[in-house]
């Protein structure tokens, strides 16, 4: 009687072994747990190389060692039919280096978007505006260069980019991903499918793309 052994691949598995297992890459369910343990301890793939690199898969070479394994099981394959191994040096923990990586990456960005604001003001002419409608609402010139419409403009600007990115704090306003995590994954999801596209490729002449 064969038994069943369901396969769900994960797209993308980052391990720190180099040793890779089955159940590193992949979630299994059977109803018999000697078969899971004995599937889910198929050796997928040996690291050599001491770099951080990443390693293509597909689920027929899955399907062949686990036949290999045991001929008597069947398996249904509810996931991906490609698969990346993310190998990934074991590294130690190094606080103050990450802080000082973070705090660099947030001052890049701050800077960034700070220019970015004000090329777009100048583009604009925001100041141009405010001055205009500080002497329509108003009916006299603004005197000196900063009113409550700039004050107003920048503490609104701050207050909506926090409530939009939903982001900055421990908490969040709903538990919908923020823009930041729907790009990230986006990111991510490109960089799987040109991965696994490449390695696809059959062609032997030079690629120039």
């Amino acid at each position: 009687m064969a038994r069943i052994l369901y396969l769900k691949l994960n797209k993308i598995s980052a391990v720190h072994e180099k040793d890779v297992f089955l159940k590193d890459v992949a979630a299994l369910y059977s109803d018999e747990p000697a078969v899971m343990a004995k599937c889910g301890a198929i050796k997928v793939r040996t690291v050599r190389e001491d770099c951080d690199r990443r390693y293509i898969g597909d689920v027929l070479d899955i399907l062949q060692k686990i036949h290999e394994a045991d001929p008597a099981v069947q398996v249904t394959n509810i996931g991906e039919t490609d698969y990346i191994i993310d190998y990934q040096r074991p590294r130690r923990f190094r606080r103050v280096f990450e802080w000082v990586k973070t705090v660099c990456v947030c001052a890049v960005c701050f800077c960034g978007a700070a220019f970015a604001i004000m090329t777009f003001n100048n583009d604009a002419s925001v100041s141009i505006v405010f001055r205009q409608i500080y002497r329509m609402v108003l009916g006299q010139a603004q005197q000196g260069d900063i009113s409550v419409l700039e004050l107003s403009y920048s503490v609104g600007l701050t207050v909506g980019i926090l409530v939009f990115f939903n982001h900055f704090a421990a908490w969040k306003l709903n538990t919908d991903p923020t823009p930041l995590e729907v790009e990230m994954r986006l990111f991510e999801d490109n960089i799987t499918k040109t991965l696994i596209g490449n390695a696809g490729r059959k062609e032997t002449d030079i690629d120039i793309t």
